[in-house]
């Protein structure tokens, strides 16, 4: 046994408003499904939280295929929120959720601003949902998402719908396709958001040279892992600095360095999407990984690391 291994555990909890995560590593919105469906490979009540595919009121078919393509050191999607619709959420998923210890954060989709609020309520008929995740933020759908996320006065109103629906803690996921998105951070905080996450994915698209056709049948599609890795953090460190809330951040994190860097940037938690799929493991890997990152350098609390950028 070496030195490291002697010295006590870190306390690794954290919060997020008045949400407290056993530790801060959280699932990514639309990489996981909704828990279930990576329970055989990831022990989910490590987890700090469960952060579930995007809920809508009705059934989602999402895009025509095809839908991913791979890029360099990410990947592009244009899933456009495929979900089967709140009322089988409730009955398959939501319950199932409730039998975990676990916090369970629903993301919310919505054509309009009435529907998020119309899904929210229905959500806490229900029980179960410890937080909201509100996706204003999706590129790949025609009407809601990111049509929601790019200008403050769309944003403040879901928001302000989304938080008269619910005490429970309120996070707001925010879009990297914007001038600039301190802006609208604290646009959604002034209707009282909770907590902010970002990013959500970049716009991007892929073309096939040999057959001189865009790779995805919508054409652009969202960008996501290791590639987009340096632009979150500058967003999350600018953010974190602008706002008083708690910051989720995402975007590339595929080790515990990653994650410890999201948290100096100034994020309360972090969240793991694409690499999910290459390895469904990662959030352990890295939840384990940060603890004994922690620990090697006699830092006692996570949260410690919270902001704790030098410049």
């Amino acid at each position: 046994m070496n030195a490291a291994d002697q010295r006590p555990s870190p306390d690794m909890r954290v919060r997020l408003g008045t949400l407290e995560l056993r530790n801060p590593v959280m699932t990514a919105s639309g990489t996981f499904g909704s828990g279930r469906e990576f329970s055989d490979f990831v022990d989910l009540e490590r987890l700090g939280a469960v952060v579930t595919k995007g809920v809508s009121m009705e059934p989602w078919p999402g895009n025509d295929s095809p839908r991913i393509a791979e890029t360099a050191s990410g990947m592009l999607n244009s899933i456009g929120l495929q979900n089967p619709g709140v009322e089988r959420f409730v009955e398959r998923d939501l319950a199932w959720l409730r039998t975990l210890d676990v916090p369970v954060v629903v993301n919310v989709s919505g054509h309009s601003t009435g529907e998020y609020a119309r899904v929210i309520e229905r959500i806490e008929q229900a029980g179960g949902a410890d937080a909201y995740e509100v996706n204003i933020s999706c590129p790949n759908v025609d009407a809601g998402g990111m049509v929601f996320g790019t200008a403050c006065g769309p944003a403040s109103e879901v928001t302000r719908s989304c938080r008269a629906a619910t005490q429970r803690p309120l996070i707001v996921k925010l879009s990297p396709n914007v001038t600039d998105v301190v802006e609208i951070a604290k646009a959604v905080a002034s209707e009282g958001a909770d907590a902010v996450a970002l990013i959500n994915t970049l716009l991007g698209m892929a073309i096939d040279a040999e057959s001189r056709r865009p790779k995805l049948a919508r054409v652009v599609g969202g960008l996501s892992g290791p590639a987009i890795k340096p632009i979150a953090l500058r967003m999350v460190w600018q953010v974190a600095a602008a706002l008083d809330i708690p910051v989720v951040g995402m975007g590339g994190i595929t080790t515990a360095e990653d994650a410890v860097e999201f948290m100096l940037a100034g994020a309360s938690g972090v969240a793991i999407g694409t690499a999910n799929f290459v390895d469904p493991t990662t959030t352990l890997r890295v939840i384990d990984g940060l603890t004994t990152w922690c620990r090697e350098r006699d830092v006692a609390r996570v949260a410690d690391l919270i902001g704790a950028l030098e410049t």
